[in-house]
């Protein structure tokens, strides 16, 4: 698996839709063969939080974009908690089609939207892995969709100013280059694995017994984009 060294200025405005459709592709068949004990599990990426917590919030945000209702307030925590409360008296499939139907439809919206909105499709896969991790599954934070995930976290960070990182990732041929690189200060430099650099950049835990890596040149704080 390949991702560029540099990646280019310009906003491919496609990408959101593809890393969605990715995700989608993996993500709901795996949902919809999970007992239904499964969605109460917490998430602990989001205290407080069941798998069909995550997933209530995921749809609700993509039906948002695709529906155009971004009233004062979305995404705060207040506006998460009625979106999921909203849902409660659901089947849990419903909700899995909601996501599912979010997930297909959302792409040629924040395609349009000028960049605004890939900020969302990057959070949508990033709990996909919340997901995956609390259900005891494999890939979270990696899987198919990784590359789009990586080049689109390249363009946020650089659109966030966040700090400028030279990315040395074990498990990808290129190195990556995030955040602001034209900004004058020094890149820092991470060496380790790509789902690890990934929950640096998502504000999730590290597991206890992770991969190590080493950041040398920024705090770890300073590299999270949904802080």
């Amino acid at each position: 698996m390949t991702t560029p060294a540099d990646v280019p200025n310009e906003r491919d405005p496609e990408l959101p839709g593809r890393l969605l459709a990715a995700e989608r592709d993996a993500l709901i068949p795996l949902l919809r063969g999970r007992a239904e004990e499964d969605f109460a599990l917490p998430v602990a990426a989001c205290p407080g939080w069941t798998v069909r917590d995550v997933l209530a919030h995921c749809s609700a945000a993509l039906m948002r974009v695709v529906e155009n209702r971004f009233e004062p307030g979305v995404f705060s925590p207040e506006s998460n908690d009625r979106d999921i409360a909203e849902r409660a008296e659901w089947d849990t499939p419903r909700v899995v089609d909601e996501l599912e139907r979010g997930m297909t439809e959302a792409g040629p919206v924040i395609a349009k939207a000028g960049g605004a909105l890939d900020k969302i499709a990057l959070g949508e896969w990033v709990h996909a892995g919340d997901v995956r991790e609390a259900l005891g599954e494999p890939g979270a934070y990696a899987g198919a969709g990784l590359p789009h995930a990586l080049t689109l976290l390249a363009h946020v960070t650089r659109e966030a100013g966040r700090p400028p990182v030279h990315a040395d990732l074990d498990d990808l041929d290129e190195p990556l280059r995030l955040g602001d690189l034209d900004g004058g200060r020094t890149p820092a430099r991470y060496i380790g694995d790509a789902a690890t650099l990934v929950r640096l950049c998502a504000g999730r835990p590290l597991p206890a017994s992770g991969p190590s890596y080493e950041l040398a040149g920024a705090e770890k704080d300073e590299l999270n984009v949904f802080g």
